[in-house]
């Protein structure tokens, strides 16, 4: 097994006015500030209500809270100087896609000439987790596996109830809005690298990408770096939830690979049923229980992730980070952030999506 899984976080944000709480764009004077302070830890996203941050290669993470609370930290600090507030939630709850306007950049103005409305409705905000490993066959093989994983982490980390000022009934609306972008979802099945290769290759050589950047599936094989990228995840609002996420994305790779060096694997299970159980996730986020295929029940979303710990304790004590794989816990028990905001958006008095807003920001910074 190699020794190193190294790790990177990558966070898209949304700009709102402190006033109203609707979302504004980034001025230029704040994007070269924030440019000026953390390099290119920092750029901006396809809408200029959206800023992208990105850690830098971290051993641990122990050294991703660290870079991670700084970038957020910063963020927030330039925001405020333009009246502004970052928060970390995958939708904003009641400002409006057609109201917001594109970054003039080649990339976005190709990606929108290309997706047309499609394009247009991008709203929306993820979070990746970059686990480094060095073979290419390795991610390969590891891709089917790691897939089955995923509607976990998309359950613990729903934070788009709301679209639009309307209540999506959804814990996980972001999803609905990037499935209808071409090359989403769950990540097809190669046998090999090489048959990777050859399928992505037949979209370049036509012209249609420049390269696999602009394959969006739930998993992919970096495009830029030698890693797992696992892109699933709406963004979270608290620093400790996205940890949490990033050491299970972490830990369950070394888990895979352990077991390889035993000759064993986890089952690969047909993408039919994984996608009954991302659409659970995304439906109900932590409330109702996923599919267990070896059990053939819904087993209760508390009882999936203790096993789930018990699983990972071995690779989470050898990488550091049991604690915050252990804190998937207090998401369980006190819900998703999709969750926290229709509680505040119910009682509030007046003014309830401001009222959302105030309280996704509160928890931006409730673990800087």
């Amino acid at each position: 097994m190699q020794s190193e899984f190294t790790i990177g976080i990558e966070e898209e944000y949304l700009l709102v006015d402190l006033d109203s709480y609707a979302l504004a764009a980034a001025p230029d004077a704040l994007m070269e500030a924030c440019k000026n302070d953390l390099g290119d830890q920092v750029s901006p996203e396809f809408l200029q209500c959206q800023i992208e941050v990105g850690t830098k290669v971290c051993g641990s993470i122990a050294e991703a809270r660290r870079d991670l609370s700084h970038l957020r930290r910063r963020i927030a600090h330039h925001a405020k100087a333009h009246n502004l507030a970052p928060i970390a939630a995958a939708c904003h709850p009641f400002s409006e896609w057609k109201n917001q306007d594109f970054t003039v950049k080649d990339r976005y103005s190709n990606l929108e000439d290309e997706l047309a409305a499609v394009a247009r409705r991008m709203l929306i905000c993820g979070m990746h987790v970059h686990v480094g490993i060095e073979d290419n066959s390795q991610r390969i093989d590891l891709m089917p596996q790691l897939s089955y994983f995923l509607p976990h982490m998309l359950a613990l980390s729903a934070s788009s109830p709301f679209w639009q000022g309307d209540d999506t009934g959804l814990a996980s609306y972001r999803i609905s809005v990037f499935d209808n972008m071409p090359r989403t979802g769950l990540p097809p099945q190669f046998p090999s690298w090489t048959a990777y290769e050859r399928t992505t290759n037949t979209l370049i050589d036509a012209g249609i990408i420049e390269n696999t950047s602009k394959i969006w599936w739930d998993l992919r094989p970096s495009d830029a770096f030698p890693t797992l990228e696992t892109r699933i995840c709406d963004v979270t609002p608290r620093l400790e939830h996205t940890l949490a996420l990033a050491a299970i994305s972490q830990a369950v790779v070394r888990m895979l690979l352990r077991l390889k060096d035993s000759n064993l694997r986890w089952r690969t299970y047909d993408r039919f049923l994984i996608s009954e159980n991302r659409w659970r996730a995304q439906r109900y986020g932590t409330e109702e229980g996923l599919i267990d295929f070896g059990r053939g029940i819904i087993v209760p979303f508390a009882d999936l992730m203790e096993e789930l710990i018990s699983l990972l304790v071995e690779d989470a004590e050898a990488l550091n980070c049991l604690d915050e794989v252990c804190a998937v816990r207090e998401i369980v028990k006190t819900g998703t952030s999709a969750a926290h905001q229709r509680a505040v958006h119910a009682a509030a008095v007046e003014n309830p999506g401001q009222a959302v807003v105030k309280h996704l920001i509160e928890e931006f910074h409730a673990d800087l």
